[in-house]
């Protein structure tokens, strides 16, 4: 994981991003000074221009940074069926990207329900919220979650479904997170 946090950057290069927390698509041009907010679960967090925003992490050389390469990508079962752990530490890699605290941990994840697919692999169903309904990095978020989740060996197919019932509180926040959050 990157750690340098605040560290001044400059795009090497026009490159798309997320506006936060509104999930627009900007551009980033060349030259622009930014900082490093956030850099968790291969994506990074820069504030530039009086904003946040999101730069995934395929365009990471933007800012000079590699993302991390994921370990879980490897983990198979034997019998060709997606394995379990590998689902939940794939998860453990998708975070809002205001929050350096990762989905599961916040409490997002309601359940995610595993079965065999008649043509062999995996079919995996997840149930997810958001910390607000109104978040417009919801749908990018549940994209992350699906597209890390697919990339599993053993995975035939990935239904993410945010949903609103509960509704999320704080008190979903895992003991570890909140301590990290300076909750405790």
């Amino acid at each position: 994981m990157y750690n340098d946090m605040d560290e001044k950057v400059i795009i090497s290069r026009d490159c798309e991003a997320t506006l936060i927390p509104f999930g627009n698509k900007i551009t980033l041009k060349k030259g622009e000074e930014g900082h490093i907010t956030q850099a968790l679960g291969g994506s990074f967090t820069i504030m530039i221009r009086g904003n946040l925003v999101r730069i995934e992490g395929k365009d990471g050389d933007v800012i000079g940074k590699v993302a991390e390469v994921e370990p879980w990508m490897k983990e198979t079962n034997t019998d060709g069926r997606v394995n379990e752990k590998a689902v939940w530490d794939a998860m453990r890699t998708c975070y809002d990207p205001e929050i350096p605290v990762n989905v599961v941990d916040l409490g997002l994840i309601y359940s995610c329900d595993i079965s065999n697919d008649e043509g062999g692999g995996s079919f995996v169903e997840i149930k997810m919220t958001l910390t607000a309904p109104g978040c417009g990095m919801g749908d990018m978020i549940a994209s992350e979650v699906k597209q890390k989740v697919e990339g599993i060996p053993g995975t035939s197919d990935v239904r993410v479904e945010l949903v609103w019932d509960p509704p999320w509180d704080r008190n979903m926040i895992t003991e570890s997170a909140r301590l990290q959050l300076g909750m405790l």
